[in-house]
């Protein structure tokens, strides 16, 4: 054992017992919300009344079985994860990975004088691990339950070659934002925390607006809308709800996965709109693949080998796709982003605010094993991490039920374009190509989904619709 546990009729003690403990409650309370979902799924074998109309039969059963595998392989990785954190904690690997780090940068050539080197070995060593640990589960859900399921579409090599190239690239971001968090906490002076939300805030900026333009595409390719009457149908979107749509992109989605998306980003009258191809009923190759694979079981039918069988296409139609796009302005237009951003950021300087307070009390530092140094990052990390992990789970609580009543903002907001109907099927549409599991038990849905289940969008929607009339 690296270091001792500290004693328990001693405040290093109590904390110490009280963030494992914590750590086990809210592992304890997840589980428990899984074990009701999972008792969901098991249970609910036959589709509800209301489903009629909304989803055949068999994709129910396709969903169901989708959602039993992701929970099944949440509950084991759940477990292991919890035991290895703990693991981590008692057996006093924050302290060790620290000292290795100064090891590391020793064999290097470099001084242990430095704090900002030794933290940036720290992280870069601690996210190596968390990779290494991490592949064998990635991989299983990847290249077992995704596939199963019909959704990866990713080689052992792309995939591979994917997650060294994530490595790397995180590398090269993360390490000048810390080299800056550090440099702030050393000679900020007593109002560093002040500085450092200031630089965070800026970094978190810069991000936004560089990411899809120049980090994506390293890993997805992004190509213009072709000209049509998708294109110019969002455009004329866009120009009645006076948004600045500057570039129109489709990304490659196909190639990794089945999933489907549509987003925007950008900043004043910079912004654009990206498409997954998966989304687009006439653009995904994957209506490709079901095309050629309805040919060859036509001609085993004709052989009488074999029946055909009527494949519905993946992605929507025009008329959804601009539905969803609809719903996906309305967040723009209703300033759900601005609001999430300031949200976030004055969360972060709270959190700042009580580290710059808690930076140079040792008691927290002896607690995880730092009994001769108080690094800048561990003792940020210590607070946002362990000493606000309560208010961290009450604030997911309440973010979540912010998220889902700007959902149902942003449902309004589309129905009110005239797109109501075309919303409605797009969602059936979308939640049957991902086969989300429509039927959900209340508490695990309450705590868990940011976005309302779609038999509540569905229904809302509805009722909207015949007040209306």
């Amino acid at each position: 054992m690296i270091f001792s546990i500290p004693e328990f009729a001693t405040w290093e003690g109590k904390l110490f017992v009280g963030i494992i403990g914590f750590s086990w409650a809210t592992y304890v309370w997840e589980e428990y919300l899984a074990f009701r979902q999972r008792r969901v799924y098991r249970e609910k074998v036959d589709p509800p009344e209301e489903l009629k109309g909304i989803m055949e039969r068999s994709t129910y059963e396709k969903a169901r079985s989708y959602g039993l595998d992701k929970s099944s392989f949440g509950l084991i990785e759940g477990a292991f994860n919890q035991v290895l954190s703990t693991g981590v904690m008692v057996c006093g690997g924050i302290p060790g990975l620290w000292s290795l780090s100064g090891t590391i940068l020793e064999w290097l050539g470099f001084s242990t004088e430095s704090e900002i080197a030794q933290t940036i070995v720290f992280v870069g060593a601690g996210s190596l691990i968390s990779t290494i640990i991490g592949l064998p589960w990635a991989a299983y859900f990847t290249f077992k339950v995704e596939q199963k399921h019909g959704f990866n579409k990713q080689t052992p090599g792309f995939f591979i070659k994917d997650k060294i190239k994530k490595f790397f690239i995180g590398q090269l971001v993360s390490a000048p934002v810390v080299c800056g968090l550090v440099y702030i906490i050393k000679a900020g002076g007593d109002y560093f925390f002040v500085y450092l939300w200031g630089f965070t805030m800026a970094v978190v900026m810069f991000l936004m607006t560089v990411y899809p333009d120049y980090i994506a595409p390293l890993f997805d390719k992004y190509e213009p809308l072709a000209e049509g009457d998708l294109k110019t149908r969002i455009e004329e979107l866009a120009a009645e709800i006076q948004f600045p749509l500057t570039k129109l992109y489709v990304v490659e989605g196909s190639k990794r996965s089945a999933h489907s998306n549509a987003y925007f980003y950008g900043f004043y009258k910079n912004k654009r709109i990206v498409l997954y191809d998966t989304l687009l009923e006439e653009y995904t190759p994957l209506n490709k693949a079901k095309e050629d694979d309805k040919e060859k079981s036509e001609e085993k039918k004709e052989d009488g080998n074999d029946k055909a069988e009527d494949k519905k296409k993946k992605g929507c139609n025009t008329d959804e796709v601009l539905a969803v796009l609809g719903h996906e302005l309305g967040h723009w237009k209703l300033n759900h982003v601005l609001k999430g951003i300031v949200i976030s950021q004055v969360n972060l300087f709270l959190v700042f605010a009580v580290f710059g307070s808690l930076y140079k009390y040792s008691p927290l530092y002896r607690t995880f094993g730092f009994h001769h140094s108080q690094p800048a990052f561990i003792g940020l990390i210590i607070v946002m991490q362990f000493v606000f992990a309560p208010y961290n789970e009450i604030l997911q609580f309440l973010l979540t039920m912010f998220s889902r009543y700007n959902e149902f903002q942003a449902d309004a907001f589309a129905k009110k374009l005239g797109h109501a109907t075309n919303l409605k099927s797009a969602l059936i549409k979308l939640n049957e190509d991902n086969l989300g599991f429509p039927v959900y038990d209340h508490l695990y849905s309450a705590w868990h989904h940011s976005h309302p289940p779609i038999l509540e969008r569905i229904s809302v929607l509805e009722k909207e619709g015949k007040k209306e009339q």
